[in-house]
């Protein structure tokens, strides 16, 4: 037992060291840039349907154990994107926590560069933008932000995978929120599976996309064998790249 506990224990804090050691102190946030990244395809080139999902690095100490997320959308022969994602500063003061394009598809987000997470094109994209817009609407707290275990931004995302099946969304171990549910038994995030949870802070998933992960206070860690990886708190997936 103390060997599991012991075991248990690296699993989550050993990670978590790496990334607060690794991790990018630089300017205040508010200085930070938010500038584009190029990463999203220009639409008045690429004029086919583009469904993005972007990840990256939480502002200040957050980031240390979790990324932000959000999804953007461009139907075919659109000139611009529109990003859908939630954050929670001015939630107290009666701003809804779902914002449209607060910035560009794929900007810094105050000093990190996002990744990406999901690139669908074309005609199977096209055919989802519709759902992703729907799950938009319905998502259960356009009103309310807890950093944590939940609702927050990466719950927000989570909810339109499993509202989207089709987009198969595998989100990282560091996405804290995704996990969040008021039902303890569900679909995984990226529909391909199940979920176990209570509110996000303790459960697990077995599932296609995500392989066996396992969630501990919203730390979660396990095995991807899609696309074969390591799932650690505060790294993320170390292994071969998604598909």
């Amino acid at each position: 037992m103390k060997g599991v506990l012991l075991a248990l224990t690296l699993l989550l804090v050993l990670p978590l060291g790496i990334s607060a050691a690794t991790a990018q102190w630089g300017v205040p946030w508010y200085e930070a840039r938010r500038d584009a990244t190029g990463l999203a395809p220009d639409p008045t080139i690429t004029r086919e349907a583009v469904i993005q999902v972007y990840g990256a690095r939480a502002v200040r100490w957050r980031g240390i154990f979790a990324v932000h997320t959000w999804v953007v959308v461009k139907p075919a022969n659109a000139d611009r994107y529109t990003r859908y994602e939630v954050i929670g500063w001015g939630v107290e003061r009666g701003i809804p926590a779902i914002r449209v394009d607060r910035m560009g598809p794929d900007n810094h987000w105050f000093g990190a560069a996002p990744e990406l997470i999901l690139d669908r094109r074309g005609p199977e994209a096209e055919s989802l933008i519709p759902k992703i817009q729907k799950a938009v609407q319905d998502y259960p707290w356009p009103n309310d932000y807890v950093i944590w275990p939940g609702p927050n931004s990466n719950t927000f995302t989570a909810w339109i995978g499993r509202q989207v099946p089709e987009l198969r969304l595998d989100l990282p171990p560091t996405a804290i929120g995704k996990d969040f549910s008021d039902f303890p038994v569900g679909l995984s995030p990226s529909g391909t599976g199940v979920q176990l949870s209570l509110l996000g802070l303790v459960g697990g998933i077995v599932a296609l996309e995500e392989g066996i992960e396992l969630n501990i206070l919203g730390l979660n860690f396990g095995i991807d064998f899609n696309a074969p990886a390591l799932r650690l708190p505060g790294i993320g997936r170390l292994g071969f790249p998604q598909n």
